[in-house]
């Protein structure tokens, strides 16, 4: 007789989607916050003062994002999500009444993004080390394919919201909007029950007990893994190569090939349906065979088809390709941080997580202008064939690494194992 229960799949888990509704309403927040701050520094400054005040967030974003994956791993990421939620909710409705009342000046604005980025720096790590405490790894991939879904709507989401609170209220209406949607999070989040890591009630006598010893442990370990090293040079060649091509790069492209704005939301558009695809794709289907391999064939792949965009003689044709890369990326992307989270140790989650986010939020921020420099110089085609190689050669040290090659996902667990942990509360 099985004795096995029945283990729902993720996209049918309470707890999965408590914390993917929490996370899509946080990510909404975002976009309308971002869009609010941008339309109050333009009523009291000029153009290149709205670039200062959207780019101040970033500064600490970047600088202090492996510190906050420290952070994650010593307290907990479930205590760090709901208290960083709760303080970017306290800064946004802050401001929101500042607005109110008063005609803040430029210097407010900027303090907000600063404290925004800050709070940032502690969230983005913490929210995307609890992936493995909700379910069990062999739901990861399911779990990253609802991830991205739920990114893929924020897009969608949140920038018209933000736009209709301005229009009826004002840059104070659409950031209480965000403020709410904060707000709306933080119950969901402090009702998940998450899972108990091996780790979890082991003693940390062997971790460095200051924060810089733990961050360098941290560091030491994604350097020396056999997998997670390899897949974070790898992104990170990828990310560098071909963000700076699907921002500015196609805004340039459009521009030149006189298809306007429309025509640049049109492939932009493209492009979100078919990551969409990929997600509901790895939301069902939840493990890929031969995921390793699969993962860099797809970046190969991508990154061309990214490539070939500036080479479509029509919008039609631009959005076919933009829907195609949309997929290929998707797969990749999702595969890569699936295997990621299944191979890094649970005391390690926090710091693997910062460390994967650093080159998108720190790095290829500061690379735009230089992308923007060379289409200028050079014209669109050739940036973005240079740009879509540097991404092709990031499968270069991921296909260098037999553990890479041979990586996979989690099976579902056999006869007689439950593969159901302790659970204990969000606050641990």
């Amino acid at each position: 007789m099985n004795l096995t229960p029945h283990r729902r799949p993720a996209y049918r888990d309470a707890t999965v989607l408590r914390w993917l509704t929490a996370y899509a309403l946080s990510l909404i927040g975002d976009a309308v916050f971002m869009v609010a701050l941008g339309f109050a520094a333009q009523e009291v400054a000029g153009p290149a003062q709205v670039g200062m005040v959207m780019a101040a967030g970033a500064v600490p974003r970047a600088l202090l994002m492996l510190g906050g994956g420290v952070v994650a791993d010593r307290f907990g990421p479930g205590k760090v999500v709901i208290g960083s939620d709760t303080v970017r909710c306290v800064i946004v409705v802050g401001i929101a009444a500042a607005l109110t009342l008063a005609s803040p000046g430029l210097w407010l604005l900027v303090a907000a993004a600063v404290l925004f980025g800050v709070v940032d720096a502690l969230f983005l790590p913490a929210v995307g080390a609890l992936p493995p405490r909700l379910a069990a790894m062999d739901q990861i991939g399911r779990i990253q394919g609802l991830r991205l879904l739920a990114i893929r709507t924020s897009w969608i989401v949140g920038p018209p919201l933000g736009g209709l609170a301005m229009a009826y209220g004002g840059a104070a209406a659409a950031l209480a909007a965000a403020g709410l949607l904060f707000a709306l999070s933080v119950p969901l989040l402090m009702t998940l029950r998450l899972r108990s890591l091996p780790t979890d009630a082991q003693p940390s006598s062997t971790t460095p007990h200051s924060a810089r010893g733990e961050l360098v442990d941290g560091l030491r370990y994604i350097r020396r893994h056999p997998v997670i090293g390899p897949l974070m040079v790898s992104g990170a060649m990828s990310e560098l190569g071909t963000n700076g091509l699907l921002s500015v790069g196609l805004m340039l492209l459009s521009q030149h090939q006189g298809w306007g704005p429309s025509g640049y939301g049109w492939i932009l558009g493209a492009f979100g349906l078919g990551q969409a695809g990929c997600a509901t794709f790895l939301a069902v289907k939840g493990r890929v065979p031969r995921a390793g391999l699969v993962q860099n064939m797809m970046l190969v792949a991508g990154s061309t088809a990214v490539g070939a965009l500036a080479f479509m003689p029509t919008l039609s044709a631009a959005m076919g390709m933009a829907l195609l890369s949309g997929l290929l990326c998707g797969m990749c992307g999702g595969l890569a941080i699936a295997l990621i989270q299944t191979s890094a140790e649970p005391r390690y989650l926090g710091r693997v997580t910062s460390a994967m986010s650093i080159t998108g939020v720190g790095l290829t921020p500061l690379s735009l202008p230089l992308f923007g420099a060379a289409i200028d110089a050079w014209g669109a085609q050739p940036v973005f064939v240079v740009g879509a190689g540097l991404s092709v050669l990031g499968a270069v040290p991921a296909l260098s690494s037999t553990a890479v090659r041979r990586a996979q996902l989690p099976r579902l667990p056999g006869r007689g194992d439950t593969g159901q942990p302790a659970a204990v509360s969000a606050q641990s």
